[in-house]
């Protein structure tokens, strides 16, 4: 077994008026993660790019800029629609790396 992943901050962190809005992202990504694996697993792939196209500006904007450049992946192998086993393994890692997402 690895060590535990370390928690990825938002850079909003110490901004009071952004953190709540920080916060509330955060809780609504588990919501947003169930809605890409689903268009994932249901091979809905013109939904899957959207979503990820979603969450690439909304990360950004609450200071996640790591999933914004794991959704932007996620997105353009979704858009290039060539490589399922390399997009199955890129919203896995966006999964993860959401799921260590705090303020």
């Amino acid at each position: 077994m690895g060590t535990p992943a370390k928690p990825l901050i938002s850079t909003y962190a110490d901004e009071p008026e952004m953190r709540e809005l920080a916060r509330m992202f955060v809780d609504e990504l588990p919501a947003r993660l169930d809605q890409i694996t689903a268009a994932l697993k249901a091979h809905q792939i013109s939904d899957l790019t959207r979503l990820a196209h979603q969450l690439k500006g909304a990360a950004g904007g609450y200071g996640f800029m790591p999933i914004t450049e794991k959704a932007r992946e996620v997105e353009t192998l979704a858009r290039s629609e060539q490589d399922m086993d390399g997009l199955i393994a890129q919203v896995d890692q966006l999964v993860q790396l959401c799921q260590r997402a705090t303020v």
